[in-house]
């Protein structure tokens, strides 16, 4: 696949998103089984962490005190783009739980806050529900092990297409000797076509040094297979400590 470099306005945005927040990416285990869609997710919080979540990634940032850590996470099919009664419900955990950003208006992003006040480290044990019918993206499974609109004639899809782009990504990354770390926030876009475009940031690591890019893809939303992709360096760089 050839590399190709290209200016595009949105890189603009991802320049000036904040970069000091320590993040941990994980994706789900994906259990299958019909009914409702669900997932389950549990994290170490000392202070104040945010979840974002998109399909089966979960990106866990923390905003305060010691590095927040996963536990598990673990749903019967991805988030879809646009859940039909998006529930959140906190299972266990001493602090605040809140919704920030609702994925049926965010995106297909829902992002969760949770601030801990007490002295030390709090565990959270959180459940997350939505009707599937009808919902876009997970809506049922597909030939190939894909998920995405029942009606699709193939592995498409706005998860698979998803899916397919971080692969790429990973690859690309892979050959010049770094190892992906983290999935930040992504954006696809609806634009006509068989292609689906999703832009986003990543976080790769090559022995102490961590370094952010930005990435664009194209993918066939009918096979699965990516047409194009650009993964591109951001100036800005920093150790591990």
């Amino acid at each position: 696949m050839k590399k190709q470099s290209f200016f595009y306005p949105w890189i603009l945005f991802f320049v000036l998103a904040p970069l000091h927040a320590d993040m941990v990416s994980r994706r789900a285990a994906i259990t299958g089984g019909g009914g409702p869609g669900r997932c389950t997710l549990e994290v170490n919080v000392d202070h104040e962490a945010q979840v974002e979540i998109f399909g089966d990634t979960a990106n866990l940032r923390t905003l305060g005190g010691q590095p927040a850590f996963w536990r598990r996470f673990e749903c019967n099919v991805p988030l879809p783009q646009t859940p039909r009664g998006f529930r959140i419900s906190r299972i266990n955990g001493r602090g605040l739980v809140r919704l920030l950003k609702d994925p049926s208006s965010n995106n297909g992003t829902a992002i969760i806050h949770v601030s801990d006040p007490k002295a030390g480290r709090g565990g959270y044990s959180l459940e997350l529900t939505w009707r599937t019918t009808g919902s876009g993206w997970g809506s049922g499974p597909l030939p190939g092990g894909g998920w995405g609109p029942s009606a699709a004639p193939g592995p498409g899809g706005g998860w698979f297409a998803t899916r397919s782009c971080q692969d790429s990504v990973t690859s690309w990354l892979n050959r010049d000797g770094y190892q992906v770390t983290s999935f930040g926030r992504m954006a696809p876009e609806d634009r006509p076509g068989p292609n689906r475009w999703i832009s986003g940031l990543v976080t790769g690591k090559r022995g102490s040094d961590y370094r952010r890019f930005s990435f664009v893809c194209s993918v066939d939303v009918r096979s699965g297979q990516v047409r194009y992709v650009d993964v591109r360096r951001h100036v800005s760089h920093w150790s591990h400590q």
